[in-house]
């Protein structure tokens, strides 16, 4: 299969979404039937503060709780919205941010946040004046409006429709923003709708039912039960654990001169995607081969490339005095060992 492909399916009973390139898995969404999704927005009320993290822990429906990390000012029993920004360790609450966006394909209204910005991807000047006429068109400045990038080349028409489809929703939550009980507001968009939402790359989308069967995804799904991922030059482990997950880099059976430096780069290209289909977050450990520190600055340069097109944001931290390279990344997808065990 060449090209890129969007499988729209199901696994067992939940909605879910891959994305193929040339017949290689390479994202896949597993919807959470019992978690809040990321980008649900929520009335919630505060509880109770957190001394020594400057945090407050908030009230979500369902006896649900939540932890806002900035709660500066505010009281118990306050009303106020949020928005989940990720999924929540077992026995965790709920990581949420009081700066609500309404992110759809083309558009996102920022509350709170006035002006009218245009993706910097789009660096033709024509165009970005088109964009800027089409969507002032439909603006209201009552709030801030981004065009993304997926806007260049898209029909005029369908921008609009989105912007006034978004604002028309922020305007509905706001006004549901006052009450004394928690109260879900959104539920977040599930698989389908982020892909539809995300994966905006020319591509063939199949929905036929049991199309992951047929395509051979849920066979590349069970390879991801382990922690080996094949380098070609070398292999890499890829090793969750409750506090962060471990990485760790070999050269296999290539004993060359170059062989550290040729796994090293391999592991830089592969790891974002190892990472993102087994929907891993939080601290990261790689532990690369021993290579000379002057090899160094270029597997970092080749780490931040790898890095720079991955739609889950990573910072880079840097090697650590015992030679590890340490990353920190969003818990913004539910970890794929979850979801295979309740599948």
């Amino acid at each position: 299969m060449k090209g890129r492909t969007i499988v729209l399916d199901h696994v067992n009973g939940l909605e879910a979404a891959a994305y193929l390139v040339d017949g290689k898995l390479d994202d896949l969404l597993i919807d959470d039937s019992d978690a809040p999704r990321p980008g649900a927005i929520f009335r919630a009320i505060c509880d109770r503060p957190i001394k020594g993290q400057g945090g407050m822990m908030l009230r979500l429906p369902d006896g649900e709780t939540a932890f806002l990390r900035q709660g500066k000012g505010l009281s118990p029993g306050q009303a106020m919205l949020v928005q989940v920004t990720g999924y929540s360790e077992d026995g965790k609450a709920v990581p949420v941010t009081d700066r609500v966006l309404f992110k759809s394909r083309y558009a996102i209204v920022t509350p709170g946040k006035p002006g009218l910005n245009i993706s910097r991807q789009i660096e033709d000047e024509n165009t970005r004046d088109e964009l800027l006429a089409v969507a002032t068109e439909v603006h209201d400045d009552t709030f801030g409006l981004i065009l993304r990038s997926s806007c260049e080349g898209a029909d005029p028409e369908e921008i609009m429709d989105d912007i006034t489809v978004m604002q028309d929703l922020a305007h509905a939550v706001l006004a549901d923003a006052e009450g004394k009980d928690p109260e879900a507001l959104t539920e977040g968009d599930g698989p389908h709708g982020i892909a539809w939402r995300e994966w905006t790359g020319a591509s063939d989308v199949v929905t036929e039912k049991n199309a992951f069967e047929h395509l051979g995804v849920l066979d590349q799904i069970d390879a991801l039960g382990g922690a080996l991922v094949e380098l070609g030059d070398g292999t890499m482990y890829v090793e969750p654990t409750r506090a962060m997950v471990a990485v760790d880099v070999n050269t296999g059976g290539d004993t060359s001169q170059g062989a550290a430096l040729k796994a090293n780069l391999a592991a830089c290209r592969a790891l974002p995607r190892a990472l993102r289909l087994r929907g891993l977050g939080g601290q990261i450990s790689v532990d690369f081969v021993s290579m000379s520190k002057a090899h160094r600055k270029q597997v970092e340069q080749s780490l931040r490339a790898s890095f720079r097109n991955d739609p889950i944001e990573t910072s880079l931290v840097g090697w650590t005095p015992m030679g590890l390279f340490e990353l920190q990344r969003k818990r913004e997808r539910l970890p794929l060992a979850r979801t295979l065990r309740g599948l």
